[in-house]
């Protein structure tokens, strides 16, 4: 599963909006929700710290006077808190309502011990990735992955040439709709690799020896405010660094291995998330095969917890 990265988080960044644009942005139906929301997203991603109020100002991207009002009545609320260095962080309001709300996620509570000890296996970062209509979402997270993109409420497209697990099991017209959204230079090697994945459980992702730097300047422009063409011919200049799985007989002594998906399914068999371990490293054929089955047991072992 490779990403598609922005521009701030390729600068080792989170990503920020512009206040003006955002206040321009038409599809934006109450601008001062949506700031509150902004500041409670920053915060919760920074759990475990205490931040500057310049710096939620800088990276909610918002001005300083709606921060400061913002935080006023949060903190008040009880939803953050403000400690003597007037620095902000989350609140027990805001956990007690965490709390509750993971009722309503049953499959994260599922997953989450088995994403830790194949986590702690396989010595990789381990992430639960699930569907969410035509994308794919980052919901648990174990581990420090070295990738930028990786963290919860990381949002994908479910379109080609990755998350292919998503697809592999899907009918066929769904993966001739997806197929067909392919670069047509990638289709046929496309097939392919989901008639692989079906066979030995699990996706490969990998990238062409030093290509990170190119991939990550063009998904940066692809996330910005473009025409749709110019989007698809971004993402086809995309697909060409990315050397799409492996294949039998592709695997040599030295592959350079960057994700390795496993399907999870409901009862009636339809994917619906994966597992999804993070070696980001150079493997041998045998280590591969040995990660994408303790990838698949750990999905299958979800899957089963499920029904």
């Amino acid at each position: 599963m490779t990403p598609t990265i922005s521009r701030a988080e390729s600068a080792g960044q989170e990503e920020t909006s512009d206040p003006a644009s955002a206040e321009s942005d038409s599809s934006v139906v109450s601008a001062p929700t949506q700031r509150v929301v902004k500041v409670l997203e920053l915060l919760s991603r920074h759990a475990t710290e205490r931040l500057t109020l310049a710096r939620i100002v800088r990276e909610a991207g918002i001005s300083r006077a709606t921060a400061h009002a913002v935080l006023t009545q949060l903190t008040a609320d009880g939803w953050t808190v403000r400690d003597g260095d007037g620095c902000y962080g989350i609140g027990l309001r805001l956990l007690t309502v965490a709390r509750r709300a993971e009722a309503a996620f049953p499959l994260r509570r599922t997953a989450a011990p088995v994403l830790r000890a194949l986590s702690d296996q396989v010595s990789a970062p381990v992430f639960l990735a699930e569907r969410d209509g035509a994308n794919i979402v980052v919901t648990e997270l174990v581990g420090d992955p070295s990738a930028t993109w990786i963290r919860p409420g990381r949002r994908l497209p479910l379109a080609p040439p990755v998350c292919r697990e998503f697809v592999a099991w899907a009918p066929e017209s769904e993966q001739r709709a997806w197929l067909a959204g392919a670069d047509p230079t990638h289709r046929e090697r496309l097939a392919h690799v989901l008639t692989e994945i079906r066979a030995r459980g699990y996706s490969v992702e990998r990238l062409v020896d030093d290509s990170t730097p190119m991939l990550e300047a063009l998904a940066a422009l692809r996330d910005t405010p473009i025409t749709a063409a110019l989007r698809a011919q971004l993402g086809s200049v995309i697909s060409e660094l990315i050397t799409i799985d492996y294949l039998p007989g592709e695997l040599g002594p030295d592959n350079a291995v960057l994700t390795v998906a496993a399907a999870i399914r409901d009862t009636t068999g339809t994917v619906i998330a994966s597992v999804v371990t993070c070696p980001d490293s150079r493997l041998t054929a045998a280590q591969v095969t040995a990660l994408g089955a303790a990838t698949t047991a750990a999905a299958d072992q979800i899957t089963s917890s499920t029904r």
